[in-house]
Formats: structure tokens, C-alpha cells, sequence
């Protein structure tokens, strides 16, 4: 059982993600299509009860948010794998504006969460973590961030 759980500003690829690699194998729990934190924290407890492999496919920029869904995990026994996608804001607000309409996120809102942005550390608690960046001509690479390499870099 595991919890995958996403970090990045919006526009980074983390739903583009999800769909590529883990669409048949683990629920998406979005507050984009669930629309309030309530529910979302709703689905992930279903998740937990039921022992669903799951996602959570939010912005989770804060210590403080992730520190909430690690330890319902891990009380449930589940690993908790992070996946921190980092991009520069300049590259992410061109990719938000490329959104299809309604989804666009307003930028002073895209820049107030890489604001407030804390890159993951392996001290939060997580099992794997690993490093998602999007590369020139589209595509995502991943990489495994090693115990010990030091902080991930903010982007």
C-alpha cells in the first residue's frame, strides 16, 4: 500500500503525471475536481480505510500539509512516496496560461504558492523521493533523490 504524494506549483505536470504513469493503478485525490479540502480529506480517508493505493495530486508546497497526510499514512500503514516536481515560475506560469479555459489559474495565484513553497526533505517522513522536472520539447524526467544528497533545490 502507498501513498503517492505530489509537491509543485501549479503548472509543473503533476495531473499530465498521474495520467502517464499511475492512472491504473492508484485513485487521484484532487481538490481541483473535488473542490473543497474537506472532501478531498474525505477520499483520502476512503483511500486509508479501504487500503487503495492513492495520489494525492495537489500543490502540497507546505511542511505543515504534507506533515498531515504522512502521518494519517503511515498510522495506516501505507509507504509514502514524494515526488517533487521543480520548475522555475517563469515555466510554470507558461504552461498554467496554456491550460484549456476554466482551467487557468490566475498568476498572482501561482506565484503566492511558489512563494510559499518549502521543497521536500527526507526528514518529513517520506519512503522514496524523487526529483520531476518537465524537459525542453515536452516530457517529464524523474530521478531519484538519494538519502543524503542534501535538500532538493526550490527551482
Amino acid at each position: 500500500m502507498e501513498m503517492l504524494l505530489f509537491v509543485g506549483i501549479q503548472g509543473t505536470g503533476k495531473t499530465t503525471f498521474y495520467r502517464e504513469r499511475f492512472f491504473e493503478t492508484h485513485v487521484r485525490v484532487s481538490r481541483d475536481m473535488l473542490r473543497t479540502r474537506h472532501r478531498q480529506n474525505l477520499l483520502v480517508a476512503a483511500c486509508l480505510a479501504a487500503k487503495q493505493p492513492f495520489v494525492v495530486d495537489d500543490t502540497n508546497v507546505t511542511k505543515a500539509r504534507r506533515a498531515e497526510h504522512i502521518a494519517a499514512a503511515k498510522s495506516a500503514g501505507f509507504r509514502v512516496i514524494g515526488f517533487y516536481f521543480r520548475s522555475p515560475l517563469g515555466d510554470a506560469l507558461r504552461r498554467n496560461r496554456e491550460r484549456p479555459p476554466g482551467r487557468v489559474v490566475p498568476a498572482a495565484g501561482v506565484a503566492g504558492t511558489h512563494k510559499r513553497l518549502e521543497p521536500p526533505i527526507w526528514e518529513e517522513g517520506f519512503d522514496e523521493l524523487h526529483l520531476v522536472e518537465v524537459i525542453p520539447g515536452g516530457g517529464l524526467l524523474v530521478r531519484d533523490w538519494p538519502r543524503g544528497e542534501g535538500p532538493l533545490p526550490k527551482g
